[in-house]
C-alpha cells in the first residue's frame, strides 16, 4: 500500500499549480539560460546565428505539426470532465494522437526535403555571411524532433486537462537537462575534440532536442500508466461521436495555432527584416546575421525567467478558466484571470527592471562583450512582459472559444510588427538611436496592440474588471522606486571594467538588494499577500526561520 501511495499523483488547485509550475518552468529556464555560457565559448557567434536559424524554423514547425492540439485537448477533457463526460474525454484525446501523427510527419517531410527553400528564405539575396548549404544543414537536422516532440506535447495536454500540472512540469525539467548534456558534449566533443567545423557542430547539438523529448515522453507514460485510476473512464459509450469531437478539436485548435504560429513570425519576420534592413544602412552580412541572432535567440535566453512565470499561468489558467466558463460563473472567470495577471506582474517587472539596469554584466556573463548585445537585451526584456501578458490575454479567450477575436488582434500586432520592422531602422539610424533594437521596438508595439484591443474586448462584452490588476500595479511603484535609484546611483559612481568576474559580482549584489527590498516592501504593503494568500506567504516565512509557526 506504502508503494501505491508513493506512485499516485494528484490534481492540483489554481494558485497550487501556478506556484508549483512557476518554480519548475523557473528552474527549467535557468538551466536553459546558464547552459548558453559554456555553449556558446564553444560554437561562437557564427555558430550561435546557424544555430538560431535552426531552432527558430523548428519552432514555426512545431506549432504547425502539432496544432494547438494540446492546448485544445486540455481544454476539450477539462470541458468534459465538467460534464462528467469520461468515455468522450477518452476518445478525444485519441482522435488528438491520431490527428498529430498525421500533421507530424507531412511537418518533417516539408522541413528535411525543404530545407534549402527555407534556408534560401531566411537569407534572401544578403551575401558574405553563411552559406544555403550551412543553413539548409542545420535545418535537416533538427527536423527528426518533430516526429518526437508533437506526440510529448499532446500528453501534456491530456495531463493538464485532468490537472495534473506537476508531472507535465517534471517532465520538462527532465527533457531539458538530457538536451542541455547532448548540447553541450555533442558540441564540444564534435569541435574541440574531434575538429569538426562549426556546422556539423551545431548538428550535433540541435540532436539534443530530439532525446530529451523522448526520455521525457517515457517518463509521461509511465505516469500515466501508473496511475491508471486517475483518469476516470466510463464502460458505456456516450452518445457524442467521434466525428463531433474531431470537429471540436479542429475548430479549438485553429486559434490556438494561430497563436503560436503568430509568435513564431514574429521572430521570423524580424530574423529576414533585420538582416535586409541593417544591409541597407551599412552593416555587413555577417553583422546583420550576428544581430538578428541576438535578437531572436540568445537575447531571449537571457529572458525566459522572466517570460517563465507566464508559461506557468497560461498552462495552468486553461483548464479553470474553461471550467468556470462552461459553468457559466463569470465572476470566477474574471478573478482567476485578474489572479493570473497579477502574479506574472509582481514577478516579472522587477525582474525585467532589474535585468535592463545589468543588462551589460548580464550579457557579458552569457556571451562576453558585444557591440550590440547589451542594448538588445534592455529592450528584449520590456518585449517579454508584453508577451507575457499577451500570453495570458489571449489563452483566457481561447479558454473562452472567443476564437475570431483572437484572429483579428494577432494578425493585427504582427502586420503592424512587419510593417514597422525596416521604416523604424532606418528611422533609428537617422536619429542616432542604435538601428539594430528597431524590430524589438516594432514587436513591443505589436504586442501592445493585440494587448489593447483584448483588454477592451474583455471589458465591453464580457464585463471583466481589471480593478485588481490596477491596483496591485500603484502598489509596485513604490517598490520598483527602491530598486531602480539606489542601483542608477551605484552604477553611475563604481565604474569598472567588465570581465566574468567584476560583472557576476554586481549582478550578485544588486540581483540580491533589489529583490530583497522589493520583497520586503511588497510584503508590507500587502501585495504578496494578497495574490498568493496569507496562508502560503507564511509557510515560507516559518521555513525560512523568519515567522514562528
Amino acid at each position: 500500500m506504502k508503494k501505491e501511495r508513493n506512485k499516485k499523483i494528484k490534481a492540483n488547485t489554481f494558485i497550487e499549480g501556478t506556484i508549483i509550475t512557476s518554480i519548475l518552468l523557473i528552474v527549467i529556464k535557468v538551466l536553459g539560460a546558464l547552459y548558453v555560457i559554456p555553449f556558446y565559448q564553444i560554437i561562437g557567434p557564427e555558430g550561435g546565428t546557424l544555430y538560431s536559424y535552426a531552432y527558430n524554423i523548428y519552432n514555426l514547425f512545431l506549432n504547425i505539426s502539432t496544432a494547438g492540439i494540446p492546448i485544445a485537448i486540455s481544454m476539450i477533457i477539462s470541458e468534459y470532465i465538467a460534464l462528467n463526460m469520461y468515455d468522450a474525454k477518452e476518445r478525444a484525446y485519441k482522435q488528438g494522437k491520431k490527428l498529430i501523427s498525421v500533421l507530424a510527419i507531412v511537418s518533417f517531410i516539408l522541413v528535411f526535403f525543404g530545407s534549402d527553400y527555407l534556408a534560401k528564405f531566411i537569407l534572401s539575396d544578403v551575401v558574405g555571411g553563411h552559406s544555403i548549404k550551412e543553413v539548409s544543414s542545420v535545418i535537416k537536422a533538427i527536423s527528426p524532433c518533430l516526429l518526437i516532440i508533437p506526440f510529448l506535447s499532446v500528453l501534456r495536454g491530456y495531463m493538464q486537462g485532468h490537472k495534473f500540472v506537476v508531472p507535465t512540469s517534471v517532465a520538462q525539467v527532465i527533457e531539458q537537462i538530457v538536451r542541455i548534456i547532448i548540447v553541450l558534449i555533442g558540441s564540444f566533443v564534435s569541435i574541440k575534440l574531434l575538429k569538426m567545423n562549426i556546422t556539423n557542430g551545431v548538428c550535433i547539438a540541435l540532436s539534443g532536442t530530439f532525446f530529451g523529448g523522448l526520455v521525457a515522453y517515457l517518463y509521461l507514460i509511465k505516469k500515466v500508466k501508473d496511475n491508471k485510476t486517475q483518469f476516470p473512464t466510463q464502460e458505456n459509450k456516450d452518445q457524442t461521436s467521434n466525428k463531433t469531437i474531431m470537429k471540436k478539436i479542429i475548430t479549438y485548435c485553429l486559434p490556438i495555432v494561430l497563436i503560436s504560429i503568430t509568435d513564431n513570425i514574429y521572430t521570423l519576420v524580424d530574423i529576414k527584416l533585420i538582416i535586409k534592413g541593417l544591409n541597407m544602412i551599412g552593416f555587413t552580412a555577417m553583422e546583420s546575421e550576428i544581430v538578428s541572432g541576438i535578437v531572436s535567440t540568445w537575447a531571449p535566453k537571457i529572458c525566459t525567467i522572466i517570460i517563465a512565470i507566464s508559461m506557468a499561468l497560461t498552462t495552468n489558467i486553461i483548464p479553470h478558466v474553461t471550467s468556470n466558463f462552461i459553468k457559466k460563473d463569470m465572476k470566477a472567470v474574471n478573478y482567476r484571470v485578474n489572479q493570473a495577471l497579477s502574479t506574472m506582474l509582481i514577478i516579472t517587472i522587477p525582474m525585467s527592471l532589474l535585468l535592463i539596469l545589468l543588462s551589460k554584466e548580464a550579457y557579458y556573463i552569457f556571451y562576453g562583450a558585444s557591440n550590440y548585445g547589451y542594448m538588445i537585451l534592455k529592450f528584449s526584456s520590456i518585449s517579454h512582459i508584453f508577451l507575457g501578458i499577451w500570453s495570458v490575454l489571449s489563452t483566457t479567450l481561447q479558454s473562452m472559444k472567443k476564437f475570431k477575436q483572437i484572429y483579428i488582434y494577432s494578425i493585427t500586432g504582427l502586420i503592424l510588427n512587419a510593417l514597422l520592422d525596416i521604416p523604424l531602422i532606418l528611422l533609428f539610424n537617422i536619429i542616432g538611436i542604435a538601428p539594430y533594437v528597431a524590430t524589438v521596438v516594432a514587436t513591443c508595439i505589436g504586442y501592445l496592440t493585440s494587448i489593447i484591443l483584448s483588454l477592451r474586448y474583455l471589458n465591453k462584452t464580457m464585463k471583466m474588471n481589471y480593478q485588481n490588476t490596477l491596483n496591485l500595479l500603484k502598489k509596485l511603484v513604490f517598490p520598483c522606486i527602491l530598486i531602480l535609484i539606489p542601483v542608477l546611483i551605484s552604477k553611475y559612481y563604481i565604474n569598472f571594467e567588465y570581465t566574468f568576474i567584476t560583472s557576476m559580482i554586481s549582478l550578485i549584489i544588486h540581483g540580491i538588494y533589489g529583490m530583497s527590498i522589493y520583497l520586503l516592501i511588497t510584503y508590507k504593503n500587502g501585495s504578496l499577500n494578497s495574490i498568493l494568500g496569507d496562508e502560503f506567504i507564511n509557510k515560507i516565512l516559518v521555513k525560512l526561520h523568519l515567522k514562528r509557526n
